[in-house]
């Protein structure tokens, strides 16, 4: 009988979890976030850096100001949509910053929104979203390629390009049934070799929106307590340990000589009366 956790037990569920990538929910709602990123990223990026850049250009005939404004304002609400698609596709969840403080008043709103350390982190996401939106699209290449290679048995003689160097089209004719039917093993292990991929930028995607998005001031209350800190119990028992080592320091506390011709000495040793 095979016990639980035994090599033989990890080598028979490694197949499972390489194939198994396939079956898994998580993988197509992952991939469904990762293809969604880059126009989103596109997006994004085209109108914080349009209202950022006209916001400070046109700030000598005040209009500027406004227009920044919108654009801090718009930051958060960009950021509100995308702590709910990463809640919804990729798994987790992420709490609401809590660190704007109430102001009352369309300026002092957008002090505090501009003093909130959310808004800048938010900021930030919103501009990487970009590059996880250019990762995606990558994936996604790979993807359609692997799926023409599974396919090709069914639809040959067919073409497949792999891209283009130097502005050349890198294409392969597959005229025979033997080539396809070559192409179809390959197809297999690039399309699980993605999914993997798919999976692991998600994870790092939802890491980052988590640290990015969330409320930093709860996961720091959440922290232990730091490991050389000393609790009330610990004090008191090393209170009791010198207290116990200083009495048996005097028990072993040298005797004194009691034939001292000192008389003043030896009266302090003498019990009873004389």
């Amino acid at each position: 009988m095979v016990e639980t956790g035994s090599p033989s037990t990890g080598v028979a569920s490694l197949p499972r979890r390489i194939v198994g990538v396939v079956a898994r929910k998580r993988t197509y709602a992952n991939l469904l976030y990762l293809l969604l990123a880059f126009p989103l990223g596109f997006l994004y990026g085209w109108l914080l850096s349009f209202g950022f850049l006209v916001g400070l250009f046109t700030t000598i005939i005040g209009i500027g100001f406004v227009i920044l404004a919108l654009t801090v304002g718009g930051t958060r609400v960009i950021a509100r949509f995308e702590r709910w698609l990463a809640n919804t596709l990729l798994g987790t969840n992420i709490s609401p910053p809590a660190d704007r403080p109430a102001a009352d008043g369309i300026w002092a709103t957008v002090r505090s929104y501009v003093d909130a350390p959310s808004t800048w982190r938010g900021f930030g996401f919103v501009f990487l979203k970009f590059m996880v939106g250019v990762v995606g699209f990558l994936l996604a290449l790979a993807l359609v390629n692997a799926v023409q290679f599974i396919l090709a048995p069914l639809r040959y003689p067919t073409t497949v390009e792999f891209g283009e160097v130097n502005g050349e089209p890198v294409v392969w004719e597959v005229a025979t049934q033997t080539e396809a039917l070559a192409l179809l093993p390959v197809g297999l292990v690039l399309l699980l070799f993605v999914f993997h991929l798919v999976n692991g930028v998600a994870y790092a995607t939802a890491r980052m929106a988590d640290g990015l998005l969330g409320d930093v001031s709860s996961a720091s209350d959440d922290a232990d307590p730091s490991p050389v800190a000393v609790q009330p119990d610990d004090r008191n028992t090393e209170a009791e340990g010198a207290a116990d080592r200083f009495e048996g320091d005097e028990d072993r506390s040298p005797p004194v000589d009691t034939d001292t011709e000192d008389p003043d000495a030896a009266d302090d040793f003498v019990w009873g009366p004389r």
